[in-house]
């Protein structure tokens, strides 16, 4: 059971990543969504920034431990799951900066379609 939970919240861990690259993009459809966009946004980086742990690594931590399995490394799910994996160790640093290019793009057509939406309101 416990390995049910470990391997679900990896799963949800994943979600949020995604959800923290791609969510502005989601928000030009869906528009109240770019709220909780910007709650994901300032938590991931607020993670890497100041180097603060991530509640569901600490979930599920705990719960590969009570399966018996050793828990992720110190430096946490994406370090264990993305890096080195989906990307070299050595292009840290530009996936990084491309994750805020990519966040920094889905807010300027978040904007852009918000006025134009505003723009078609008032006319």
């Amino acid at each position: 059971m416990y390995r049910l939970l470990a391997d679900a919240t990896a799963g949800v861990h994943f979600l949020f990543v995604a959800y923290l690259v791609v969510g502005g993009f989601l928000a030009c459809r869906w528009r109240r969504t770019i709220w909780t966009h910007l709650a994901a946004v300032i938590w991931g980086f607020g993670t890497v920034l100041f180097d603060l742990t991530c509640p569901l690594t600490n979930l599920e931590n705990w719960a590969r431990r009570r399966a018996g399995e050793a828990g992720l490394p110190p430096s946490g799910f994406i370090d264990h799951y993305l890096t080195g994996v989906l990307y070299p160790r050595s292009a840290l640093e530009l996936v990084r900066v491309l994750v805020v290019l990519v966040v920094v793009t889905s807010w300027v057509l978040y904007l852009r379609f918000y006025r134009r939406r505003s723009a078609q309101v008032v006319r």
